[in-house]
């Protein structure tokens, strides 16, 4: 059996307002406060300003303000934050880029690979080309980006998940996708998934339902927000993951693969 902690994690479901950051920080603020205690809180995609394409107006640099303000709301309530926003790379292009802000003042980020061509995503914003796999409290936990949901070999990675991490502006109109995908990805990677959405509508009309939800290693549900607004909190074991692990370890016959970019 392994020795990690049990993971307390906080999902913050809420609306979004339309491409305002300040306004959207400070929302994040209030509901971050009602989080306290958690081990890792996640946000929406684009958190900040909503799923926008309109990257080279909203884009921060990668020191920006809404990085800082991240990273002060993860010493400030001792916990792990993590959310994707708008950055303009080192190299100039322009990123939906995860961050995943530590109490210590330290960041890390996982760039989104798949980019939303049919809302002209891949037009805007460069895509990422590293699988990320970030360690909290002895668990592996790999950050990933909405529609990065639909492709299972990326999602997989070679040195082991614990906890596959989802943040997204995932629309209604595809909801039967995303409650069927998810459980999907947890029994494939026999770990546990945590998916974060948004709700209401935002500035083009798009409507989302919610559905923000912590899924099992057998793809059975912890947590489901449904469409409601607020905090919604679950606590991982990892020695019910440990011992189901141990009593069905199909991930020993996984097909190697080697990724290309």
């Amino acid at each position: 059996m392994s020795d990690k902690i049990d993971l307390e994690l906080a999902l913050i479901q809420t609306s979004l307002v339309w491409q305002d950051p300040a306004a959207n920080c400070a929302q994040f603020e209030l509901l971050l406060e009602q989080a306290r205690g958690a081990d890792l809180v996640v946000l929406p995609e684009m958190f900040s300003t909503g799923f926008s394409m309109q990257s080279a107006e909203l884009a921060e640099p990668e020191d920006g303000p809404t990085s800082h303000w991240l990273s002060a709301q993860a010493r400030r309530i001792g916990a792990v934050i993590a959310g994707s926003l708008i950055i303009q790379a080192a190299d100039g292009s322009y990123r939906n880029r995860l961050l995943w802000a530590r109490p210590d003042g330290s960041m890390a980020h996982y760039d989104k690979r798949h980019l939303f061509r049919m809302a002209g995503e891949h037009k805007h914003y460069a895509a990422g080309s590293e699988q990320v796999v970030l360690e909290l409290n002895g668990w592996r936990v790999r950050p990933l980006v909405c529609y990065d949901l639909r492709f299972p070999v990326w999602s997989r990675a070679a040195v082991g998940t614990d906890l596959l991490l989802y943040t997204a502006n995932w629309p209604a109109a595809r909801r039967q996708h995303w409650n069927r995908l998810l459980p999907a990805r947890a029994i494939e990677n026999l770990c546990y998934v945590a998916a974060v959405n948004r709700i209401g509508e935002d500035g083009k009309g798009c409507a989302y339902s919610g559905d923000s939800q912590v899924l099992d290693f057998q793809g059975d549900s912890l947590l489901n927000a449904g469409a409601g607004s607020g905090v919604f909190r679950v606590t991982l074991k990892d020695s019910e993951l440990a011992a189901y692990r141990e009593r069905f370890p199909a991930h020993l016959d996984a097909d190697p693969f080697v990724l290309q970019n």
